[in-house]
């Protein structure tokens, strides 16, 4: 069952969490990807609610949203981080889905999503829908000095490429319950 929510009134919970980590879902050709982010934005762009999630270029990710446009944010809530959720966050943030199915290899239980095609995680109870309707590539060297860090020059095609901002639009959000 999911209990239907307004995304903004749990921004508070999803800001908390993204420094431990939550889940971007992503699918194509019957392909479930789930990579572990920790950087986000949410807020009204256009008029609309707006998601905004950052993938570098060489991810698998990023194959996978430029075939849909569609992914679900899928955040820890309650139980918050427990022995298998650190264990997903570990797995899909340091595996690549073009070399396994991480879905599987953590364990984790695929929900129907309500509008688009990646699925939400019963593990992972607050759920947002999201289909992008822009994406940016973050030019590295407009980016202030004190972010470079990130950027290395001489590891930038080691550590996949520049961001990408895909702002997905807000369809619907919930919190799965039992």
């Amino acid at each position: 069952m999911k209990k239907e929510i307004n995304a903004f009134d749990y921004a508070g919970e999803i800001f908390k969490a993204l420094p431990q980590g939550i889940l971007l879902v992503s699918e194509a050709e019957d392909c479930i990807n789930a990579m572990t982010i920790g950087w986000a934005t949410i807020g009204i762009e256009w008029g609309v609610p707006i998601f905004i999630v950052y993938v570098r270029e060489g991810r698998f990710t990023r194959e996978l949203l430029d075939r849909t446009g569609e992914f679900t944010i899928c955040a820890p809530y309650g139980e918050k981080y427990s022995d298998k959720v650190k264990k997903a966050l570990g797995i899909c943030g340091s595996r690549s889905g073009r070399d396994m199915d991480k879905i599987a290899k953590a364990g984790l239980t695929i929900v129907d999503a309500e509008i688009v095609r990646p699925p939400a995680i019963k593990e992972f109870p607050l759920t947002i829908e999201c289909r992008a309707v822009f994406q940016k590539i973050q030019p590295v060297k407009e980016i202030a000095y004190k972010f470079s860090k990130f950027y290395p020059a001489d590891k930038l095609d080691e550590y996949g490429g520049a961001h990408i901002a895909y702002y997905g639009e807000i369809l619907k959000s919930y919190i799965i319950e039992e």
